[in-house]
């Protein structure tokens, strides 16, 4: 083989890999920070933001856990699997991928927030 076939099928094997992880799993749901709002005050979901301690403790939604993406593993075993758990990140690609680690460990119902705190837009309420 040529030393250009070889890089081609390493830059095709990379893209897919990329691919794999950026895609949602099967069996989790995507959801808009709109939807994500409607279902707020729902004390029956569980709210994960798996984002860097630092960037929670800056700015997170109100009833949010924050459980790092580093650490979704090992925390899984305080969550209930049978609870809908909706995950939320700062684009979307790390919640994708806590959901998936979550799926393999039994969780049935995840959401994922597409497109992470970068769409959510706090509503401000003009008191003048």
């Amino acid at each position: 083989m040529s030393l250009d076939v070889i890089k081609f099928l390493v830059s095709i094997i990379f893209a897919l890999l990329v691919l794999i992880k950026i895609l949602p799993g099967r069996g989790i749901n995507q959801i808009t920070a709109n939807d994500l709002r409607k279902q707020l005050k729902d004390e029956s979901i569980q709210f994960i933001d798996v984002r860097p301690p630092a960037k929670y403790d800056q700015f997170h939604i109100y009833g949010f856990k924050n459980i790092p993406l580093r650490e979704i593993r090992k925390q899984a075993k305080t969550l209930s699997k049978d609870k809908q758990t909706i995950v939320i990140c700062q684009t979307g690609a790390k919640g994708n991928e806590a959901c998936k680690r979550l799926k393999r460990r039994g969780f049935t119902n995840l959401s994922n927030v597409r497109g992470g705190l970068s769409t959510w837009e706090p509503i401000h309420i003009d008191r003048t």
